[in-house]
């Protein structure tokens, strides 16, 4: 693989249980801190040579926290922070960041809201209608029956860009397809959506997957974005429950192994530099 190698999605964290209450039962692994040496020697052993850091946490603080880190590391090229966007004060907190090089998008924890169809409520639809003036992509993360309502979210904002997290997340434990290759593949259909081959192996069986068990759904994404709309991620570390880094980037290059060279630097790097306007 020749040319860069960006990990379009990552995390960075300072542990403490109430500000992470989400990693239950079997993530024992990432209770601790991972911070930019512990990310340097990952990408590093991979051969990556820039990143994105995404948020973890829904505070203003951790995208502020994530910008100061980006400014002290060459390695991490973006940041997608969060905002509060459902605030009327929103417009002002992108004012006050408008300048900031390496803040290219922002993702709020849809999945984890209660009302499914929180992504169609007009205070989230004014936030996002602003994100396009600064130049903004937005992070959707959702499960698979957040499809249908995220096509209809979607379909507001033709002019925004869209990345779908972790291939918005398909039962691959369970082997099913359907209906997420049907959903994924009309989503696909809007030029302005792109999608991250990440989270796939965290969606598994932690223990006992195979590349093979993984395979259809990559196939499915390929077949529905193309390369051109296709980004590698690892979600470390939170990928480390299940698979770890090098061998994640393994996967993902002899996938794409039989591609051209174009169509591999692309998913490696080209489309994450289209899709956050990489500077």
């Amino acid at each position: 693989m020749l040319g860069q190698f960006i990990d379009s999605h990552h995390h960075l964290w300072r542990y403490s249980a109430d500000q992470y209450p989400w990693m239950l039962g079997g993530m024992d692994s990432l209770r601790k801190d991972f911070l930019l040496p512990e990310l340097q020697v990952v990408t590093r052993q991979a051969g990556v040579t820039g990143t994105i850091a995404v948020q973890a946490r829904q505070r203003i603080e951790e995208t502020e926290w994530l910008l100061t880190l980006a400014e002290q590391s060459d390695l991490i090229l973006a940041v997608v922070g969060w905002l509060p966007l459902v605030e009327r004060k929103v417009g002002s907190h992108l004012a006050s960041w408008a300048g900031h090089p390496k803040l290219r998008g922002v993702r709020h924890v849809l999945h984890d809201e209660t009302d499914d169809f929180y992504m169609l409520r007009e205070a989230f639809n004014r936030g996002i209608s602003l994100l396009k003036d600064f130049g903004l992509a937005y992070d959707i993360l959702i499960f698979e029956r957040h499809l249908p309502q995220t096509i209809q979210f979607v379909d507001r904002h033709p002019n925004q860009i869209f990345i779908i997290d972790h291939i918005a997340k398909p039962k691959i434990k369970d082997h099913i397809m359907a209906p997420w290759n049907a959903g994924i593949a009309e989503l696909a259909r809007r030029e302005n959506v792109y999608c991250k081959i990440s989270g796939m192996a965290t969606e598994a069986d932690w223990k006992f997957w195979t590349q093979d068990d993984l395979r259809p759904y990559f196939d499915t994404v390929l077949d529905a974005f193309g390369p051109q709309r296709l980004m590698f991620g690892s979600d470390w570390p939170v990928i480390q429950v299940a698979c770890d880094y090098n061998r994640w980037s393994s996967i993902v290059k002899s996938w794409i192994a039989e591609l051209s060279s174009v169509e591999q630097r692309a998913i490696m790097a080209e489309t994450a530099k289209t899709a956050y306007s990489l500077r």
